[in-house]
Formats: C-alpha cells, structure tokens, sequence
C-alpha cells in the first residue's frame, strides 16, 4: 500500500461526495433527526430516552455510513472506475483505506454533529465525559463503513448490498442489547451476540453514559476497532474489479 496513492483515492472520494449533496445530507443529517425522532416520542416518559438513547446514538450512525458506503463503492466498481484504477499503480489495499479515510472523515463529522444535537437539543443526559460519547460515535460510524465496504465487495447491485442488511445488520440490532440487556438473553442467544461487533459499541456507549471508566469503555470499544479492522482487511482481498 501506497501513502499518496491512498490519500490521492481519499482524496477523489471526498471530491466526488461534495458533488452529491444529498448523500452529504444522509450522513450528517439523517442521524440527528432520527435521534430527535426518538427523543420526541418519548418525551412524556420521563427516563426512556436516557435510558435508550446512548444505544440508539451506536445504531444510527452504522446504519448510515453502512448504507452510504456499501452503495457508493458498488457504483464505483459497476461504473468500470474501479477496473480503470487498477490499470494504474493503485491497489485493493489503496483503494479501500483510501475510501476508508474518506468516509471516516465524514463519520467523524457526523458523530460530531449528532452527539451534539442529543445532548444539547434532545437532553440526554451523560454521566461521562462527553468526548468518549464522541469517540465512541466515531468508532462505530467506522464500523458502520467498514462493513459497508465489505459489503459491497460481494454485492452485484445496489439492491443486493441493500440485502445484506437482513446478514449483516439486523441480526446485530436485535441480539445487540438495544432490546433487552444481553446477560438476560438465551445462553444460544448471548453466545451469539457475543461474536457481533455492535453489542460492543452498544456496551461501551452505554458505559460512556453510565459514568463507567476505564477499561470498563475501552475494553468493548477496542474489540469494536479490530472488527473494523478486519472487515477493511477482509474487503481489500476479496474486492472485485468490476461487477459483471
């Protein structure tokens, strides 16, 4: 892998999103209103939210750039772009970092944004520090655009990466906690959940706003990392040039 060959890819991938500002929209927009969303329908019960809403800040966030990610570097490969880089020195490796960095970028900025409006606007109430709330919301916007990439090198069409949702993502939405506490789950049920990379981002939100320290946060949230790590590792080698 190439330094200026993977920021050069970050580079055109940051261009290109400039030029589509209803996707900028999706990523820096979309999570905030579903989280005020959330916050406005319970706001007659007193608790529900800051009970809820430190999970509900790991879910939206993966959804969007899981979606966003998968679907956009899907274009780039049923476009033919993808077969015109690799006729240059570029690699798989240069090419999925470089998207990695790009939308991380923007991850970074969205997590920003919607932490921001939850705790300002919507009131939630955070017991820690509010940059682990961030750091947090950042880790799993990335895991969120790892997956995607991941998705999407297997993918045909945008509707098939849209089908792994079913695989990838509501499995994980369902055993991640959000519903009922994992230790209270069927032991098939929490074995399972155990090897699922959101009930980490989940435990370590809820941490973060429990007021917990420690390796308490950065246990789960170290785990969430290397699940995103392995996915960018794994997308690189099985990326395809271009999608009969």
């Amino acid at each position: 892998m190439n330094g200026v060959r993977t920021f050069a890819t970050a580079g055109r991938v940051l261009r290109q999103l400039g030029h589509d500002p209803r996707s900028i929209a999706l990523m820096l927009i979309a999570p905030s209103l579903l989280v005020g969303l959330f916050a406005w329908l319970f706001s007659e019960q007193e608790g529900v939210f800051d009970q809820f809403g430190g999970a509900i800040l790991a879910l939206f966030p993966f959804i969007v750039m899981f979606l966003i990610t998968s679907i956009t570097t899907l274009r780039e490969r049923r476009s033919g772009t993808l077969e015109r880089l690799m006729t240059t020195p570029i690699g798989k490796a240069d090419f999925i970092v470089g998207y990695a960095l790009a939308f991380g970028l923007m991850a970074t900025i969205q997590a920003v944004v919607t932490v921001t409006f939850a705790v300002w606007v919507c009131g939630l109430d955070v017991e820690g520090p509010l940059w682990q709330l961030g750091l947090v919301a950042v880790v799993d916007a990335l895991l969120g655009t790892a997956l995607g990439l991941l998705a999407s090198a297997f993918a045909r069409t945008e509707f098939q990466a849209v089908q792994f949702m079913p695989i990838l993502v509501f499995p994980q939405i369902i055993l991640g906690g959000l519903f009922m506490p994992r230790e209270d789950m069927p032991d098939a049920l929490y074995a399972i959940s155990s090897w699922l990379p959101l009930s980490y981002a989940i435990d370590t939100i809820n941490a973060v706003t429990a007021g917990d320290e420690g390796w308490e946060v950065f246990g789960p949230l170290l785990i969430v990392v290397a699940f995103a790590v392995g996915s960018l590792i794994l997308a690189s080698l099985t990326l395809r040039r271009r999608t009969p």
